[in-house]
């Protein structure tokens, strides 16, 4: 059953931008809604509930009624599109979006195709900071409803936190999930969420990609990773659950992803299709326990894996294309009735076996309802058009979808409000109050994995001169690091002398010698390192600095799983990213400002023998 929670309250303030003039259709529209608004009061008992549903079913269906066919096929698309306006984007973002879409500006992406949602991306320039992702969502909202049948968009992101962000500072960057399996807290992991979820709404994204539902078994998984929660599945059920309740109390649908699960994949579905080869009864024991949880939990939408899985279809199609899987598993027998949302359709894994005309007719004919981001627009509008006007699908097949689609956007609120405020934006986005919380969640999640004869914490009077190095990857969200500064920065705040220098994912012999030579003098060297391989130069770089005789401290900053592959250091934090919110908080941990509370959410196997595990499941040592 999808049960569904209560519709946030409408903004009370008035739009950022003018609404467009009322209409006659539009003033329809928005009291049709305005039960669907009431419909769910918390504490309504189940009939009244019930007969809210159907109300608000049949005044959704007469919209449904008024709309064409284009409009109907649109309102399946959920697009990108370039511009930090909706109206008056860079020139350089026209001519990308008249390249890829045909079309100049969001808004006229919403007038010529009728799409039902916008995915907004930090490389397509529209999240450069949080009054102007207000003022695009309102541009975007306006365009929805000069619509002939107006309908406001659903807005929608992929704010994971941790290593997938779109949104950045000044926006709160919270933990991300295998973070806060670490931290093991479902309150915890309620309020990110929660925060995350309150940020996205001020600025008027309303669909959130997350939480991921993915249970990582996999060490050499190289799509998810830190991505998941953790390897247990019970663990990730709550921790998906608690999400799904923070960000949903927030006023954002959350979407659990990559159904039936991509936890224990070798291959990036974002370049090739990869194969699950667990048995039906390992995918029920394994991956379906999250999905089942969020489904408990009322989430409003699941995200559709591009991994085929021969135990459940063995017709060996991506589970975004498979009726088994979606129909079959995800709506039958598990009994969800909420949005299906695809994958991006411009992902290889989905377009293998298929051509881009064919995908989102079969996605269609699987169970989907929402098809995100394919790489042209025009081909797979004209052959869902096509499709029907064939008879292949039916026009009652797209209702169908339409509906679902409409009843969340009509549980969000948005017939009632679609626009934000710019004082919403100052009241909510980056508060001291959500920040401090981000940093208090963070503390709990750091992991102390190893500490030679209790070599940490470290004081500036014993170990008062660091070198940190490391790579420094690009910041998820574009707005915080490099890590090597941000871990130097934060331990001079606490009074050490501090060097930082950058050696890089692939440190040279050249950048090594530096860092030996770098090291000369120093109380203590700390290493950051990022995914080390059996090949990698990282493993170099810190047998180099070992050598030396300064005492090593490695942080990993992604993956866990790099202390399997090194040796020599005194002691080895994990991070789980490298946000600044993660990493000050594994400084306060070094310096012994906080204590060590994280516990391992996946085992760490020996990069030799990987049936023997190093430290399991639950490890995590603290400071006597």
């Amino acid at each position: 059953m999808h049960h569904r929670a209560p519709a946030p309250s409408s903004p009370t303030s008035a739009p950022a931008s003018p609404p467009p003039a009322s209409s006659p259709s539009r003033r329809t529209l928005l009291a049709v809604t305005a039960a669907a608004a009431a419909a769910a009061v918390t504490g309504a008992t189940a009939p009244v509930a019930h007969a809210h549903a159907e109300t608000t079913d049949k005044k959704l269906r007469k919209i449904i009624d008024r709309m064409s066919l284009e409009e109907k096929v649109g309102q399946l698309f959920v697009m990108r599109v370039y511009g930090h306006s909706a109206t008056a984007p860079d020139q350089a973002d026209i001519d990308a979006n008249l390249s890829e879409i045909g079309v100049r500006t969001a808004a006229e992406l919403v007038e010529r195709y009728h799409v039902g949602g916008v995915i907004y991306f930090a490389w397509a320039h529209n999240t450069r900071d949080p009054h102007q992702i207000a003022e695009l969502s309102n541009g975007i909202q306006q365009a929805g409803l000069a619509q002939p049948t107006p309908i406001p968009l659903l807005i929608s992101t992929d704010q994971e936190h941790g290593i997938v962000c779109r949104v950045g500072e000044p926006a709160t960057l919270v933990p991300g999930a295998m973070a806060l399996g670490a931290g093991g807290s479902l309150a915890d992991a309620r309020k990110a969420a929660q925060i995350a979820g309150a940020e996205l709404a001020a600025v008027g994204i309303r669909q959130n990609y997350a939480p991921v539902a993915d249970v990582n078994v996999n060490p050499a998984n190289p799509v998810i990773g830190v991505r998941s929660f953790g390897s247990d599945p019970r663990a990730v059920a709550g921790l998906v659950a608690a999400q799904v309740k923070g960000y949903q109390r927030a006023g954002v649908a959350a979407t659990s992803k990559h159904f039936p699960g991509h936890g224990d994949t070798a291959v990036d579905s974002h370049y090739g299709l990869p194969t699950i080869t667990h048995t039906r009864a390992q995918w029920a024991e394994l991956d379906a326990p999250p999905f089942e949880s969020a489904i408990d939990a009322g989430i409003d939408s699941i995200m559709t894996a591009h991994i085929v899985v021969p135990a459940l279809d063995p017709s060996e199609d991506p589970a975004t294309l498979s009726e088994p899987i979606l129909t079959g598993i995800l709506r039958r027998q598990l009994g969800y009735d909420g949005v299906v949302v695809t994958d991006s359709l411009g992902m290889e894994g989905v377009r293998t076996k298929y051509g881009d005309e064919r995908v989102p007719v079969l996605a269609l004919k699987a169970g989907v309802d929402q098809l995100l981001n394919p790489p042209k627009l025009d081909v797979a509008w004209k052959a869902v058009l096509a499709a029907v006007k064939a008879g292949e699908l039916t026009e009652a097949r797209l209702d169908e979808s339409i509906l679902r689609i409409l009843r969340l956007k009509a549980k969000l609120g948005l017939f009632r409000q679609p626009y934000v405020t710019r004082a919403g934006v100052d009241r909510v986005v980056g508060t001291a109050a959500h920040l401090a919380q981000a940093d208090r969640i963070a503390e709990a999640t750091t992991t102390l994995l190893l500490n030679e004869d209790g070599f940490l914490p470290l004081s500036p009077a014993d170990h008062g001169r660091v070198l940190v190095v490391g790579a420094d990857p690009a910041s998820p969200s574009g707005s915080t690091g490099p890590p090597t500064t941000t871990l130097a920065t934060a331990l001079t705040e606490l009074g050490f002398t501090t060097t930082a220098l950058s050696t890089g994912i692939t440190p040279t012999a050249a950048r090594i010698e530096e860092a030996v030579a770098a090291a000369a003098g120093q109380d203590v060297v700390v290493v950051g390192t990022y995914n080390v391989t059996a090949t990698s130069p990282q493993r170099t770089l810190v047998a180099r600095l070992v050598a030396s005789g300064v005492p090593v401290v490695t942080i990993a900053i992604r993956n866990p799983y790099d202390i399997a592959r090194l040796g020599g250091q005194r002691a080895t934090l994990a991070a789980y990213s490298w946000t600044d919110v993660e990493l000050r908080a594994a400084v306060r941990v070094l310096a012994g400002r906080a204590r060590p509370k994280g516990r391992l959410p996946v085992p760490v196997q020996s990069a030799v023998d990987p049936t023997r595990v190093l430290y399991p499941v639950g490890h995590g040592l603290t400071y006597g």
